[in-house]
């Protein structure tokens, strides 16, 4: 059998190297246009930054190692121009010689990627204009950077904007950040990304949200970038980090079906239309894991799974893919914000119904030094409590409870299995109700009806509130939420008869436990009564008070 492999990276050395573990007589063949068949592209930003040294720990598996240890044709600056799916052949380009030839294949497995969106924005193509798709952009942005620049403009503050912003301050760059949308990491809740984003303004980065570049001017002075608003901002270079999208023109130039926002369509065996042709990784649309809806999620553990589950059928294994689910991560400047599902954005967008919850629980013990806190949020179905997505924002640790709330969705678990969940505890690790727990209690309090709860939002909305802290005096006087009546949960048994029993009361404290209490009291003194989810440190957080 002979399978050629268009691309190489997360999927295509993948499929490669799980074919070869399969079928040690076939004949694999990797065209790679670039100059590398297999790197670290997640790396790049800390390549830039310094924080990886040396250029060659980004080569994951390189050619020497993919031809000797795994047999491999692998043929770098061969770029595949044409698929004949009638002869089953590749037409290829040897971009060092110009010369063209045609490769057969049995199988043939497309791992073209995704390439960096750049918009038709007037100045786009200058030369101080820089993305960051592989090696060589890498190279060019560190040695930019390690140049006598002391500004740069980054235009998009996703996953590699945010990254390559921390990377560049770490050179000691003066960095202006530029976002369409009104917050950082788009993908996120609007509300779990504000503490990040007072944490990249303090140290140093400059954000313009809700605002977008409209032309680049350069000159022997730097980069000119007009914005939306008008505002023009100097910088010696920029960065393009808009997003990506499927490099897919191959396949659709060879009547392989795609969908609309431009990637293949695949079966759950990665086969396209064509059952000889299979397609893997950032170039595939995949669906949705909660919902099954199809979705474009470019992420480098699904691509590398993909590539697997390729190879596994063309050798009659009966391997599929789940769907995607969108668990990520990013880290900046020592903070680390994770999440997988669905986000609450994306939900009402959908208009799936669901409830959510919000917690504040610190990485590990309290009592342990170091403790620090983390904002949590859980969505879920409100009728069977099927966990629909999570979202944390926070220190150390945060990787790990998102981590478990995506193998409980994988498993298609409740909030019910999260109160369940037995997870490995020490004081220094976390605590012996974990915060994966304590989003599980709170979210099947709530569905049992021990705990009704309102969000911040609902208070400056429904005016008939009775609003309740009950935190201490000292708390209230340092800060509150406007209009609350100040009554600590210690006396509240006894100052019952200051409560109007004809209005819905909201109770709240500093997270929320205190608020649990006291609902808790309210209700089964035959108050109409509700914990204010995330309690005043939400608030604090969507008011710019924290």
């Amino acid at each position: 059998m002979k399978i050629v492999i268009i691309g190489g990276v997360a999927g295509g050395a993948s499929a490669a190297a799980r074919a070869r573990r399969l079928g040690e007589d076939a004949e694999i063949v990797v065209l790679e246009k670039g100059d590398y068949p297999s790197f670290a592209n997640c790396g790049l930003p800390y390549y830039v930054g310094g924080e990886i040294e040396k250029r060659d720990s980004l080569l994951v598996a390189p050619i020497k190692m993919l031809k000797e240890r795994h047999r491999l044709d692998v043929r770098v600056r061969a770029e595949a121009t044409k698929i004949d799916r009638d002869a089953k052949a590749v037409t290829v380009k040897n971009l060092e010689t110009g010369e063209q030839y045609v490769e057969s294949y049995d199988k043939l497995i497309i791992a073209t990627g995704a390439s960096p969106f750049r918009p038709p924005i007037p100045g786009i193509n200058s030369d101080r204009i820089v993305a960051l798709r592989d090696l060589n952009d890498a190279d060019r942005m560190r040695k930019l950077a390690t140049s006598d620049a002391k500004r740069a403009v980054i235009v998009g503050a996703g996953f590699i904007g945010i990254e390559v912003a921390e990377n560049l301050v770490r050179r000691g760059l003066k960095v202006t950040l530029v976002e369409l949308a009104e917050q950082i990491l788009p993908p996120w809740d609007h509300e779990m990304v504000l503490p990040l984003e007072k944490h990249v303004q303090a140290d140093g980065v400059e954000l313009r949200l809700g605002s977008s570049a409209t032309k680049f001017d350069s000159d022997e002075n730097g980069l000119h970038v007009t914005l939306s608003d008008g505002e023009v901002v100097e910088a010696d270079f920029g960065v393009v980090c808009i997003g990506v999208r499927p490099d897919s023109k191959l396949a659709t130039e060879a009547g392989i079906e795609c969908g609309a926002r431009g990637g293949i369509l695949t079966s759950s065996h990665m086969q396209t239309n064509d059952p000889d042709i299979y397609a893997v990784g950032d170039v595939v649309e995949t669906v949705c894991a909660v919902t099954g809806d199809p979705t474009q999620i470019p992420l480098a553990g699904p691509a590398n799974r993909q590539g697997r589950i390729a190879a596994d059928h063309i050798f009659g294994r009966d391997s599929q893919y789940r769907g995607t689910q969108g668990t990520a991560v990013v880290g900046v400047f020592g903070k680390t914000a994770a999440m997988t599902g669905l986000s609450e954005k994306v939900l009402r967008a959908k208009k799936i119904s669901y409830q959510k919850v919000y917690l504040h629980p610190t990485d590990h013990a309290g009592y342990y030094p170091g403790a620090q806190q983390m904002l949590m949020k859980l969505l879920f179905a409100p009728d069977t409590g099927k966990i629909l997505g999570a979202e944390a924002v926070g220190t150390d640790g945060i990787d790990k409870r998102i981590d478990v709330i995506a193998m409980a969705i994988q498993a298609n678990l409740t909030v019910f299995d999260l109160e369940e969940a037995e997870l490995c505890y020490a004081p220094q690790y976390g605590h012996a109700k974990d915060p994966v727990n304590m989003a599980g209690f709170i979210a099947s309090g709530v569905l049992r009806g021990d705990q009704p709860i309102v969000y911040t939002e609902t208070l400056a909305q429904d005016k008939d509130l009775f609003v309740l802290d009950v935190r201490t005096e000292g708390e209230f006087a340092k800060g509150h939420i406007p209009g609350a009546t100040n009554i600590p949960v210690e006396q509240l048994r006894e100052r019952l008869a200051e409560l109007p029993r004809d209005r819905k009361i909201a109770a709240y404290c500093q997270v929320g436990q205190r608020g649990y209490l006291a609902t808790r009291i309210l209700l089964q003194n035959d108050y109409n009564a509700a914990n204010v989810s995330g309690g005043y440190r939400l608030w604090a957080i969507e008011n710019g008070n924290l």
